[in-house]
């Protein structure tokens, strides 16, 4: 990563451009989920927020192809973050400064960084030639905006000053009294009593002083001051709510990404001539006959896809319905199966049916499994947000631009190559279960928690003013809450089964009226996520083994009975039976940050008020001996 060059310096009589000097250097992965465009990056005694797209210098970048994925980012395609060579000259990812008011932990300045006088390449104090330190704190909005913390405002508030005409110099030392914030003290030498940083993380403190949103996108070269009704608030430069990635993944399932598709995508064929296409087959039979292919098969494609994308022209599909129709597309792919045809350079998705007995699934609630021996998974970086976490009911201008030029109609991504295991409920089972009033009831505890968050963020005085959702925009239900816990039980299983650390398995969860199925897969940019260890948990004989032991482990909590027993746990109270000893798993493992859990509702509460889908199947530990009947509709319990 490189800053953007200064301008020139003068020299004698000639202007000699300085270049850009390396700062830093993060994997590939981490510009997609951790270090992207408005994220803040500490390099040794320095700070810098990514620069936006336009910075970027992909021309050597490699593409990502995913169709299915682009079409609904709106983009034409993806690019992977440059790697940079130093020895051609090659820039990389740009970084700006930020934030821009350091201070020396020697003589206590306190300003911004080009006053230090520091020596070129280096952030150091002109007069005392000791290391600077950037401030620790910034300020940020919902909307987005981030600026420097206004220390000057801070120290003089009820000063009856104004505007900065104090004609006094600030400084910042911490006095090693506490650790609390109380130890931070910031003075100026106009006279006014010092003050500590202890409040200054309270909006209402901040409002009080009349301090507003300035609008301020400093990761956007010559970005325009937008106007913003927000209520900034102070928070901590390395705070993970100064930057919230949205990521967009999806897999790459027939018929894009496969054979003959795959061929005029990564060829780029599509959209060309037929005496492109005829030349193109008759210098390169070879690849061709890999996907057993002719030329007349080739352009038949490229017409087909040319009429489908004329017929998209237009399309304005909101963005939940398309990811769910993304989403079912892939369920539907993985319950049809693919086996394996052509090499896996033609073929990026390969799911087949184990060869164990299936028929010892039933008995446990489980209609099948597969296989999922081969799958690719691209994940790009849509957009960011600062502040609160993501919800439904964030209006588009909490979603943080990328860049400000109509020319980038691309987007980073990264594309991640695993196996994993495909399973499905059986549906009689969990239509009868799911409708019992007493799972009904417990769901909607959480569902009404939910709602009420929705309705806070899209009422709050300081949003957007939009509409409280409709109670169609909670995904919560007794068969989501199911779907989810089970998910995390059989994560944590595995990941003491098979080896891997918790945090390289994820879940994809597939949840409808139509769908009730979980996909559990390793997928990382090294080779620890294809090494068979997870597609050998999915034979049935033990898959049976596995789920046993993971209920068995849930069934008690180290936090028991209070976790059981819980009303509600949780940021915004919405989960239940779920905390950190049980069913939490870190957040890279999770599509939904750890909420919507409750393991009651896989083995049942300790009172028996409320069935478990899989209750006859939990062991006791001490004896080994199943508690407990498979629930039947219409029996007493």
């Amino acid at each position: 990563m490189t800053p953007p060059p200064p301008q020139r310096r003068r020299r004698g009589t000639g202007a000699v451009a300085a270049r850009p000097r390396k700062v830093g250097g993060v994997r590939r992965s981490q510009m997609v989920t951790t270090y992207g465009v408005g994220a803040m990056i500490a390099v040794d005694n320095e700070s810098f927020v990514v620069a936006g797209l336009d910075t970027w210098d992909v021309s050597e970048a490699p593409e990502v192809l995913e169709r299915r994925l682009a079409r609904i980012l709106h983009v034409r395609a993806f690019r992977q973050p440059p790697a940079p060579d130093p020895d051609r000259g090659k820039d990389g990812v740009r970084v700006r400064r930020f934030p821009e008011m350091y201070s020396c932990p020697k003589c206590t300045a306190l300003q911004p960084f080009f006053k230090f006088n520091s020596p070129p390449r280096v952030a150091r104090c002109g007069e005392c030639e000791e290391e600077l330190v950037p401030s620790r704190f910034v300020l940020a909005c919902n909307n987005g905006h981030i600026t420097d913390f206004p220390y000057w405002r801070w120290v003089h508030r009820g000063s009856g000053h104004t505007g900065g005409l104090c004609g006094g110099t600030l400084s910042l030392r911490t006095n090693g009294s506490t650790a609390s914030l109380r130890s931070v003290v910031v003075a100026c030498s106009c006279g006014v009593p010092e003050v500590s940083m202890e409040g200054a993380f309270r909006s209402r403190v901040l409002q009080d002083l009349g301090i507003r949103c300035e609008g301020r996108r400093p990761w956007l070269k010559d970005a325009p001051v937008e106007a913003c009704d927000q209520v900034p608030r102070a928070m901590q430069r390395g705070s993970s709510a100064v930057w919230h990635p949205l990521v967009a993944s999806a897999l790459s399932i027939p018929p894009w990404g496969e054979g003959l598709h795959k061929l005029v995508e990564k060829h780029k064929l599509i959209g060309a001539s037929e005496e492109t296409v005829r030349w193109f087959a008759k210098h390169h039979p070879a690849v061709l006959k890999s996907v057993d292919a002719t030329v007349d098969d080739v352009i038949d494609l490229v017409r087909a896809v040319e009429e489908e994308d004329a017929e998209a022209v237009g399309d304005d599909i909101p963005a939940p319905l398309a990811h769910s129709a993304l989403r079912q597309e892939e369920y539907v792919r993985l319950v049809r199966g693919n086996p394996e045809r052509y090499a896996a350079e033609w073929q990026p998705f390969v799911c087949e049916k184990p060869q164990g007995p299936p028929d010892v699934l039933s008995p446990l609630g489980l209609h099948d499994t597969k296989l999922v021996k081969r799958l690719r998974e691209v994940r790009a970086l849509a957009s960011f947000m600062r502040g609160d976490l993501p919800s439904e009911a964030d209006s588009e201008r909490r979603r943080a631009p990328l860049t400000l030029s109509d020319d980038i109609d691309w987007l980073p991504a990264i594309e991640v190559i695993g196996e994993g295991v495909f399973l499905r409920l059986d549906g009689d089972r969990l239509r009868d279960w799911e409708t019992d009033s007493t799972v009904v009831a417990r769901a909607q505890r959480i569902r009404d928690s939910h709602l009420t968050q929705l309705r806070r963020r899209a009422g709050a005085p300081n949003g957007s003013g939009a509409r409280g959702p409709e109670e169609s925009d909670s995904p919560v239900s007794p068969r989501y809450l199911l779907l989810h816990t089970l998910a995390h039980i059989l994560i944590n299983e595995w990941s003491l089964d098979g080896g891997y650390p918790t945090s390289a398995l994820r879940e994809r969860l597939y949840c409808g009226d139509d769908m009730a199925g979980i996909l559990l897969y390793t997928a990382t940019s090294d080779s620890a996520g294809s090494l068979g260890g997870i597609v050998a948990q999915g034979e049935p004989d033990r898959l049976a083994h596995t789920l046993k032991a993971a209920l068995t482990r849930a069934a008690w909590c180290s936090n028991d009975p209070l976790c059981m027993e819980s009303q509600a746990a949780g940021v915004d109270n919405v989960n239940l039976a779920a905390c950190h000893a049980c069913v939490l798993l870190p957040e890279t493992s999770c599509e939904t940050n750890n909420s919507f859990l409750d393991r009651a509702l896989l083995i049942g509460t300790s009172t028996g008020s409320v069935p478990g889908y899989f209750q006859g199947l939990v062991q006791n530990p001490a004896t080994g001996v199943g508690e407990g009947f498979v629930y039947e509709p219409g029996l007493p319990r």
